[in-house]
């Protein structure tokens, strides 16, 4: 099939590329002319194992074309992927979906021809039907929108898509099941479940998905700080606990607060969705104020171990990103540790295998502050 994909972040290029490599013609579109240089150039704007090689054997393949031209690219795809940004709008829980209408009000002036849209952008339960209103005002009839969100873990995307658990696919017209179950072929063939259900369906598993493994995160952070003053090994209890097939061992790693493009605003942006439709969500918002009181649990041990004043004391982290096998800083425990330890005067070293991080800019020139790559 063709294809094309609206934003080259993490979701639409990696999916964009997979696509590719299994047989499918792939766009994908940008309006960040620098970046589509890049890409054409074979050099990707994120860290991702495996990427980078990926983008160049189906680049040269000619089944992935990097461009800035929309309607070029619209007009020679069969189904349309929705790939920006939805960020927690500031200073409140709930979702900014410009990115997303800006992208549809495009999609509509570019062609005339019949298309199937697809969000696999993180989106509000009802967004769909927001799309179908937009579609509605323009006059048009020649758009089915569909809800296919993405799964994919940083660091882990390339075998996510390969072997996913599950492919999400929401429609309230259930003849578009045919097209994209015959897209999805090549991973369904491997033994991926095809799951079918309304569109509201499929946006409203996106967020219940990230929300109960935030929780998860959380349970066993917490669980971590029972350990530390009963004297007991927070590891045990994860292995203990996962081997439960009803719990599973996966997400029951002890650490810094959850970070990353996801978690954080689709657990705000699920307690907005459920606030506007008068339900608390009291588990889903507790999970949230403990994540955000991990970060003081952090420098509390760290001035337990070294006092008070941490004025001219050497202090290194290893590693800076919200987890392994990303160069992904967003709502990173680093982002709040290491300025406010440099502020207090202590001396900063940091390594981190994806490279030098410009989020640490303003404190770059400090000679208290070193990047040991």
């Amino acid at each position: 099939m063709k294809l094309c994909m609206i934003g080259t972040g993490y979701v639409g290029l990696v999916s964009g590329t997979c696509f590719a490599d299994i047989g499918n013609q792939v766009y994908c579109v940008d309006k960040d002319v620098s970046k589509i240089n890049k890409l054409n150039l074979g050099i990707s704007p994120i860290y991702e194992p495996g990427l980078d090689e990926l983008i160049k054997k189906n680049y040269l393949a000619k089944r992935l074309i990097f461009t800035t031209d929309l309607k070029k690219a619209i007009n020679s795809s069969d189904i349309i992927f929705v790939c920006v940004g939805t960020p927690t709008k500031r200073g409140s829980l709930k979702v900014n979906l410009s990115y997303v209408y800006k992208s549809i009000k495009e999609i509509i002036s570019s062609t005339k021809k019949k298309k199937i849209i697809v969000t696999k952008s993180t989106v509000p339960v009802g967004t769909g039907d927001q799309i179908e209103k937009i579609i509605k005002k323009s006059k048009k009839k020649n758009f089915e929108v569909i809800s296919n969100p993405e799964f994919l873990r940083e660091g882990d995307a390339i075998r996510d898509f390969r072997y996913p658990d599950r492919i999400v696919v929401g429609s309230n017209n259930k003849k578009l099941f045919k097209k994209m179950r015959a897209l999805y072929t090549p991973l369904i063939s491997k033994g991926a479940k095809f799951f079918t259900t309304s569109r509201r369906g499929a946006e409203l598993i996106k967020y219940a998905s990230n929300a109960f493994l935030a929780t998860k995160i959380t349970f066993i952070n917490e669980i971590s700080n029972l350990c530390e003053k009963t004297g007991v090994n927070i590891e045990d209890i994860s292995l203990g606990i996962g081997s439960d097939n009803r719990i599973g061992s996966r997400f029951l790693r002890a650490g810094p607060a959850y970070g990353g493009s996801c978690f954080p605003k689709d657990t705000k942006g699920l307690v907005s969705i459920a606030d506007k439709n008068k339900i608390n969500l009291s588990i889903v918002k507790s999970v949230i104020r403990s994540n955000q009181n991990r970060v003081n649990l952090h420098i509390k041990r760290i001035h337990k171990i070294i006092g008070a004043n941490i004025k001219n004391k050497n202090i290194a982290f290893l590693g800076v990103t919200f987890k392994p096998n990303t160069d992904d800083m967003r709502d990173s425990t680093s982002l709040k540790m290491i300025p406010y330890l440099s502020k207090k005067g202590a001396h900063i070293s940091y390594y981190d295998p994806s490279g030098k991080k410009k989020e640490f800019s303003k404190i770059y020139s400090s000679n208290r502050f070193r990047n040991l790559q």
